[in-house]
């Protein structure tokens, strides 16, 4: 993932030092006239993101050699250990057979529908058989493809997987001499395509493919549209990020939630403390209510949430995580399907709760009970009916035209991370605060 840190010097230096052999390279060539990539093509689109688009929560996981160190996934630039030194981690890297079994079932269990994982962070190492670097975890002394025992555990508890692979590469020969020797780069090109093209290739239908770091290149030098036609040749449901510096399928807004304008598609990518890899020292976790309250607003805002783990060297989840995650999901084993499916809602604003939406129902999720009331500005739409989403009992309310107070309720919140009070309205609910503001205003209140 990003960094704050700058990456030119230390890649440079990085890119000069000594790394092991990497394999002579076939380019991909798609013979005859280009292919027009087809997530350029709207109704297709709309066909290969309709499960994702209904998924709403998935779980991503950073999971490589810096997790024997466990001080952060960029500790290999940021602490500048030299490429002879760093690779030989690959010697320790011997993670428990099938650790990927109690993800996936972790990830179900939280109300998860997919999971992404890294086969190459920026480190070079590769979790999966390649032909292209002897830098890979079946022939080092893990001696096994962790990426498909990943998708086999994924595909067991019915989830949906995609793979993330990172264009930038600190222990690959050219990948920092790549930006300004021509030779380099087609050979750096070269290596990053056809490893695309052994993931495309050797695990099956591949969900989704969420590229990473594009530097030192752009789109042009990456040969990007080359980069996807292959992908979407090879993978025709396939969904992509915009990371290759493509518009791709959906957009990655990075440790923050920023709902794209329009119909673009969206997934903001978080951490559960502040960092993607295992980091032993990292103690800065979110509350399982902090988690819930993020999955609503982008389900507010029409996207989706991927919730990242870190596991240990030996593929275990670190403790604070499971529990995190068990919290979620019982949670979302009550209220999923106010998430799940949900659409952009134009009704935003409060100061104790969010709100998802699905056709003309609203779902109001309080996270600060305020008691017996309930009350939401701006509300112009009519209200036909309440009730409390956890036990279908009805809820009174009365509307005017600046809110509805929803009465009668519990002083006690009905549920221990987030209450949900599910609101039907005659059409699309919309909230009108300038309405409000301006009425009071010319009442002089």
């Amino acid at each position: 993932m990003q960094n704050k840190i700058s990456r030119r010097d230390s890649l440079a230096l990085l890119g000069s030092s000594v790394a092991m052999a990497v394999a002579p390279l076939n380019h991909f060539t798609g013979g005859g006239q280009p292919i027009r990539t087809t997530s350029n093509e709207p109704a297709d689109r709309a066909r290969r993101m309709k499960w994702w688009h209904e998924a709403k929560f998935g779980m991503f996981i950073h999971w490589g050699l810096y997790s024997v160190l466990g001080r952060h996934e960029w500790v290999m630039e940021v602490e500048g250990i030299p490429v002879a030194e760093y690779q030989m981690l690959a010697k320790q890297f011997t993670p428990k057979p099938n650790a990927a079994r109690d993800w996936a079932k972790l990830a179900r269990q939280a109300g998860m529908k997919y999971m992404v994982m890294t086969t190459k962070h920026h480190e070079g190492f590769c979790l999966f058989d390649t032909q292209y670097t002897q830098y890979c975890a079946p022939k080092q002394a893990c001696g096994r493809d962790l990426v498909r025992e990943y998708v086999e555990a994924a595909r067991a508890e019915g989830l949906r997987f995609g793979f993330y692979h990172s264009l930038m590469d600190w222990h690959h020969p050219d990948g920092a001499r790549c930006a300004h020797d021509e030779a380099a780069r087609k050979r750096f090109v070269e290596y990053i395509h056809g490893q695309i093209r052994e993931l495309m290739t050797n695990y099956g239908k591949v969900d989704i493919l969420w590229y990473d770091v594009a530097w030192p290149l752009d789109a042009k030098s990456w040969e990007s549209e080359k980069m996807n036609t292959m992908v979407f040749q090879l993978q025709p449901d396939i969904i992509v990020n915009n990371r290759n510096l493509l518009p791709g399928d959906f957009s990655t807004p990075e440790q923050e939630i920023v709902a794209e304008k329009g119909d673009r598609a969206w997934e903001a990518c978080m951490t559960m403390n502040d960092s993607w890899g295992y980091h032993r020292a990292d103690d800065a976790w979110k509350t399982p209510k902090t988690i819930v309250r993020n999955l609503v607003t982008c389900a507010q805002g029409g996207g989706n949430y991927l919730l990242n783990i870190g596991p240990k060297p030996d593929g275990s989840v670190p403790e604070e995580s499971v529990r995190i995650l068990t919290a979620v999901g019982k949670w979302m084993e009550k209220h999923g399907s106010a998430i799940y499916g949900a659409e952009r809602s134009q009704v935003t604003e409060s100061l104790f709760a969010n709100f998802s939406r699905k056709g003309n129902t609203l779902f109001i999720h309080v996270h600060f009970w305020p008691g017996s009331t309930v009350t939401v500005g701006g509300l112009r739409t009519k209200v036909k009916s309440a009730r409390l989403f956890k036990n279908g009992q009805k809820v009174d309310f009365r509307q005017d035209d600046f809110r509805v107070q929803f009465t009668g309720l519990p002083e006690r919140a009905p549920d221990e991370l987030v209450s949900v009070i599910e609101v039907e309205f005659e059409s699309e609910p919309k909230q009108d605060m300038q309405f409000v503001r301006k009425e009071k205003k010319r009442e002089g209140v």
